[in-house]
């Protein structure tokens, strides 16, 4: 049951990212995201897909069971945050042109 679970919650969180106002409490803080409203909106709008994706994936990682649900709950989770991360940065260094 808890596995299901966590993929509802991603994709639930994945809706909610969409929504997110620049802020210091929820969403993808990195300090990219914090210092451009252009690079927030466009950082959080490509982290809803991938969050939504990612809960996809885990529910359908919870009906295969063992190993094979750990990595498709995990390793897209993870690769979302480190891409995201990155995407964020990556967007800052164009708006800044440094």
């Amino acid at each position: 049951a808890l596995l299901p679970a966590l993929g509802l919650l991603f994709i639930f969180i994945g809706y909610l990212l969409r929504q997110a106002k620049r802020n210091f409490f929820i969403g993808i803080r990195t300090p990219w995201t914090l210092s451009s409203d252009t690079v927030w909106d466009q950082t959080h709008q490509l982290g809803s897909i991938l969050f939504m994706l990612s809960g996809a994936l885990a529910l359908l990682g919870s009906w295969s069971g063992g190993t094979t649900a750990l990595l498709l709950i995990f390793v897209p989770l993870m690769g979302s945050i480190l891409f995201l991360v990155v995407y964020s940065y990556i967007l800052y260094k164009k708006e800044t042109g440094s």
